[in-house]
């Protein structure tokens, strides 16, 4: 495991920290001056004003670079504790920074050498000392030195604590961001399926009376005009349903009707026939048999009205003047049959563009309900589109 997870320190937070440990060991330089016997030598109060200051300093300014070298600066200030006792706050402060790193070895290492080297203090300061007063000493060192050992080992696991809780967050972030973005894909996907849906249906149409009255110059005034108008009100049908599908996209939390705007209504079973004379009054020669008896749930009738309009832009499409023959069969409980059959064309016209995507997409909702699709040219030069889809009685719905 990685201990090294110290945040860089700031200016400020390096200055107080080596003020707290420069005041720590004032007390204790304090209280040396007081027991010296005042029959020591001037070397003695020499050193004891001027070079135990001066080690003291060192120690602290070498305190700087414990992040950069943390094991060397530990030691180096440890040993160097045994000339000052000024210095006794900075060698806590390195054997508490060194212990934050969370390794026995290092830990260890340093705190015998600051334990060991407070044993030579002695050797500077030369004075009296009661009997067992060498274990007193001791044992007061291996005392605060374990205080520094266990304030460092608790700053280095509030650390790797913090760090965890960031990866964490972090994790969760990307996750939601993933999330996010395949919700965006999923939603790009059903919006370029409904534009599909809506759009080339429409746009079928007028193309397909556009044809006519590009082919038919001997038509009637009220035909021409029919077709005019079927015209107009295609496009102007087709442009209202673009403005509902992008709307979707262009909602934003601040515009209004955004993230609360409620899209339009779906259209299901119950508008099939509306569909099939809309395609009527378009030109298109349609029939349209349906012996379902009740009505099937959203999802099914959903999709089975974007087959029946797939097969009426196909025909439009392909078969120019082709007959049209709309089945529709099925109960609850048993499966809804679709059957689009139209005829081989019968007039010749310029090709609409195709997107190749009309059929992929509409598998991809059949099977997303459950049921199959089935499409191939018909022995007459034809061509037949069915379907059959799930319709689940009222006993299974309720015990879902």
């Amino acid at each position: 495991m990685n201990t090294d997870l110290a945040p860089r320190l700031g200016a400020w937070q390096q200055i107080w920290r080596l003020l707290a440990a420069a005041a720590l060991g004032i007390p204790i330089w304090l209280s040396m001056g007081v027991v010296l016997d005042r029959e020591q030598t001037n070397e003695t109060y020499s050193w004891f004003f001027t070079g135990d200051p001066l080690v003291a300093f060192g120690c602290l300014m070498a305190l700087l670079w414990r992040r950069r070298f943390p094991l060397a600066v530990a030691m180096t200030v440890a040993i160097a504790s045994t000339a000052s006792t000024l210095a006794s706050g900075a060698a806590l402060l390195a054997l508490g920074s060194i212990s934050a790193r969370r390794r026995p070895v290092e830990i260890g290492a340093v705190g015998l050498a600051y334990v060991t080297a407070s044993q030579f203090t002695g050797g500077f300061y030369p004075i009296e000392s009661p009997r067992g007063a060498m274990w007193l000493q001791l044992a007061l060192s291996a005392l605060t030195a374990g205080i520094a050992v266990a304030a460092g080992m608790a700053v280095g696991a509030r650390r790797v604590e913090v760090r965890s809780l960031r990866d964490r967050a972090e994790s969760a972030e990307r996750e939601q961001s993933a999330r996010a973005a395949q919700a965006r894909a999923l939603e790009r996907n059903r919006i370029a399926r409904e534009m599909h849906d809506v759009l080339a249906h429409r746009i079928s149409l007028v193309a397909m009376q556009a044809g006519v009255l590009d082919h038919r110059g001997d038509l009637p005034a009220e035909d021409m005009r029919v077709l005019i108008r079927g015209i107009a009100d295609g496009s102007h049908q087709a442009l209202e349903e673009l403005r509902d599908v992008l709307g979707v996209l262009r909602a934003g939390p601040d515009r209004p009707g955004g993230p609360g705007r409620l899209e339009p209504p779906q259209p299901s079973f119950d508008r099939i026939p509306e569909l099939v004379a809309e395609a009527r009054a378009s030109g298109l020669d349609v029939t349209l048999t349906s012996t379902v008896t009740g009505k099937p749930s959203d999802v099914v009738g959903r999709t089975c009205y974007r087959i029946v309009q797939e097969g009426l832009t196909n025909a439009a499409k392909h078969a120019p003047g082709a007959h049209v023959r709309i089945v529709l069969e099925g109960a609850a409980g048993e499966k809804l049959h679709v059957s689009v059959h139209n005829s081989p064309a019968t007039t010749t016209t310029a090709q609409p563009p195709a997107s190749g995507f009309g059929l992929l997409g509409l598998t991809e909702r059949i099977v997303l309900a459950g049921g199959k699709l089935d499409h191939h040219a018909t022995p007459d030069n034809g061509y037949l589109l069915t379907a059959r889809l799930p319709w689940p009685g009222n006993n299974h719905e309720k015990r879902r």
